[in-house]
């Protein structure tokens, strides 16, 4: 069984596409929909939707995302300095607001729908929004249509580079991204945030709460017709230690039904970790997930390998969600969020680096530029060389969660060649933990 989203290739013989009869919204006739299911860089999977209607000629194409909503919304900030930055990817969700906070300028989700497009398009597109509509506005109101246009002089100034501004998407599904044009290192006018959604934005991207305990006439709630039963919000992992438990979820890769196994262990001279593994066997597809069972630390970690030896590509690692990993000597970053959290060995972790590098097309695509596909070859040919031990690098694991570890092979003598810090964390941190907003003490 194939899956449902299928990668663009220039091999392909077959478009995929499916066709479907529907409403034309200009005339109120019969129009024909085509519907592609597939994936692009950083957006994952996608549906691409093309209307058009014999009848009076109207045409329009839509982007919608097709993968699910991700744990954390995304606020990513660029500074648009150089031509380059106007050239950058933005993959835009339908729920991103797209500001230029020194225009006052605030693009709605409602304004623009689901898109790939560049930040010289967003701007321009915006700009020329607002001139078509001056005819109408000076005939109406000849002070507001003057304002507009001086407006659209300020916006075309930004564009033109001859005004400073910086460019904000923010995001509560997480699935839009501004592409960096430094990776896999990181970009000094690209910064990206992650944080917790409020109710109002659970609701704004269809994520609501279950109300089936809930008795709406007094606001208490209700019994459980069972009281034997084990209440799941109550499990601790002492009562899980040592079972395997299976639940049915659907496929990341293709959406077909299959099972999650989830596990509470203990990782000697750290802490216990729950590991769900999902095996497809409509696809193949295969994903694990390790998370912390014990909450946040009071304190970040920072954990530092110097890789010498072979036995250090051994080394146990768990990497939680929220740590970042760099190689400072290949100038490689990748932020929190971006390589899941994972139960694995050093040599995993670059392995697993070297993948998402090879197997991404927005750095080794045909769009891309030859020297940049080649800078990419060389990069993951480094990384095979400190994979073999024939380079020397140093792994850099910094979780302002405290809830990673690397293993040390003289525990619990100390290890000449790790370095573990623990520090206080940034109210930055903080905010991304959703540290900042909770309260642990007085509830009453």
């Amino acid at each position: 069984m194939g899956t449902v989203f299928e990668e663009l290739s220039a091999d392909q013989t077959e478009a995929g596409t499916s066709e479907i009869e529907s409403l034309c919204m200009n005339c109120q006739k019969n129009g024909t929909t085509r519907l592609l299911l597939t994936k692009i860089p950083f957006y994952k999977e996608v549906i691409l939707m093309s209307f058009e209607c014999p009848e009076c000629g109207y045409k329009n194409n839509e982007i919608q995302s097709g993968q699910e909503i991700q744990d954390k919304g995304i606020t990513i900030k660029l500074e648009l300095k150089s031509a380059e930055d106007m050239n950058r990817t933005v993959v835009k969700s339908e729920y991103a607001i797209i500001s230029v906070p020194e225009l006052e300028l605030e693009i709605p989700n409602t304004a623009k729908k689901a898109e790939v497009t560049t930040v010289e398009g967003i701007l321009s597109r915006t700009a020329d929004d607002l001139a078509s509509d001056q005819p109408v506005r000076r005939a109406l109101d000849a002070d507001a249509a003057d304002k507009i246009d001086q407006f659209i002089g300020r916006l075309k100034d930004v564009i033109e580079l001859r005004a400073p501004a910086t460019m904000v998407l923010d995001d509560p599904s997480g699935n839009s991204y501004i592409e960096n044009r430094l990776a896999p290192a990181a970009d000094p006018q690209l910064h990206t945030t992650h944080y917790s959604r409020s109710r109002e934005q659970d609701k704004a991207v269809g994520i609501t709460p279950s109300y089936d305990n809930y008795d709406f006439t007094d606001g208490s709630q209700k019994q459980d017709p069972d009281p034997d039963r084990v209440d799941p919000d109550n499990v601790t992992p002492d009562m899980l230690k040592g079972e395997v438990l299976t639940f049915p979820t659907n496929c990341p890769s293709c959406t077909a039904p299959c099972q999650t196994n989830m596990k509470v262990t203990d990782i000697p001279h750290f802490k216990q970790v729950v590991i769900m593994a999902t095996n497809c066997e409509a696809c193949g597809a295969r994903t694990n997930e390790v998370k912390a069972g014990c909450g946040i630390e009071p304190r970040g970690r920072r954990i530092t390998l110097r890789i010498t030896e072979p036995i250090d590509m051994s080394r146990d690692l768990l990497k939680s969600e929220t740590c970042a990993v760099e190689i400072p000597e290949l100038k490689i970053e990748a932020g929190a969020f971006t390589l899941s959290g994972r139960f694995t060995t050093v040599e995993g972790l670059l392995e697993s680096i070297k993948e998402d590098l090879q197997k991404n097309p927005m750095f080794t695509g045909d769009s891309r530029p030859e020297e940049e596909t080649k800078k990419m070859e060389a990069l993951c040919a480094q990384i095979d060389e400190i994979i073999a031990i024939k380079r020397p690098a140093t792994i850099i694991l910094d979780d302002p969660a405290g809830n990673s570890h690397l293993q040390s092979v003289t525990a619990p003598e100390p290890d000449p060649n790790l370095t573990i810090e623990e520090y206080e964390r940034t109210f930055e941190q903080n905010e991304e933990l959703g540290l900042n907003d909770m309260k642990v003490e007085n509830y009453s």
